[in-house]
């Protein structure tokens, strides 16, 4: 009797990096009957789904945004002589790439895996690699050596993902911690006492520049802002952050330990309170005179 062929079995080879998006699930965002209730530092991580993920750079617009920011942050570090950079919310990879462009030395550090996936393919496509992490703020000198940094940028609007105090205050004793004496720290905000006390507006020119995108919050109130973003193909995500005022986050960071802090409203020294959409929190380690 004779033994039938046997078709070998072939099992495919996935990169490494696709391999850790096919196992994402779900690629759906839950928040439960209330989403207004989901007040949670640590639900991001269940935001930041595949499928959003892979839309994000539709709101950015990486072109757009560079012009829109010009040179700030490249003109900042080098300023002050710093180089060696953290980038610890590395998103999908814009300022990381940027200032690897400007021949910085930074290392891309994110708390959420599929946006660090995202930033290491966006980096790639334009021809560097990126040194990641995934690290959670709170104990960030678990997964980078403290005392090591220039500098730390924490773009994007993403520190109001922390919705405890304690949480914030843990996140800048880790931020400090990771610098060296005389580091800085670069974080920024949306002008959340604007939309607070006025209503939501926005000049859509410096951060969310994708034209196509619709990013307005669907509901704000002092504990929660949360923003919904509506997408060409008809998607739609949200987020839920914690609406933070400008002069509370300035004393979290003095009280934090760092020596001087100037704040920047749409990469201005002068504004007009209401005006930026965003704030720019330089905040310096050392003591330094105006």
């Amino acid at each position: 009797m004779q033994t039938p062929m046997q078709t070998p079995t072939v099992t495919p080879t996935v990169d490494p990096a696709q391999r850790r998006r096919l196992d994402l699930i779900p690629d759906e965002q839950v928040y439960g009957d209330d989403p207004t209730a989901v007040r949670d530092t640590d639900h991001y991580q269940a935001e930041y789904v595949e499928s959003f993920v892979d839309k994000w750079d539709e709101l950015i617009d990486w072109n757009a945004r560079a012009e829109g920011e010009g040179r700030f942050f490249i003109d900042m570090l080098r300023a002050r002589e710093k180089h060696k950079v953290l980038d610890v919310a590395t998103g999908t990879g814009f300022h990381s790439v940027q200032l690897l462009k400007a021949g910085f030395d930074v290392k891309s550090v994110d708390g959420s895996g599929p946006m660090l996936v995202k930033a290491f393919e966006n980096a790639r496509a334009r021809g560097f690699v990126l040194h990641t992490a995934v690290a959670d703020w709170r104990w960030l000198t678990r997964d980078v050596p403290a005392g090591e940094y220039d500098a730390i940028i924490c773009l994007g609007n993403s520190f109001t993902h922390l919705f405890e105090e304690n949480d914030r205050r843990r996140a800048l004793a880790e931020f400090y911690s990771a610098l060296k004496p005389n580091g800085i720290l670069i974080v920024d905000q949306r002008n959340y006492d604007a939309i607070l006390d006025h209503g939501f507006s926005t000049k859509h020119k410096y951060y969310y520049c994708g034209d196509r995108v619709v990013a307005e919050p669907a509901h704000v109130d002092d504990g929660l802002a949360r923003f919904q973003y509506s997408f060409p193909d008809g998607s739609i995500y949200n987020l839920n952050m914690f609406p933070l005022r400008k002069n509370y986050m300035r004393r979290l960071i003095t009280e934090a330990g760092f020596q001087h802090v100037t704040t920047y409203g749409d990469f201005k020294e002068t504004y007009q309170e209401d005006d930026p959409d965003f704030f720019i929190h330089v905040a310096e380690k050392t003591y330094v005179l105006d």
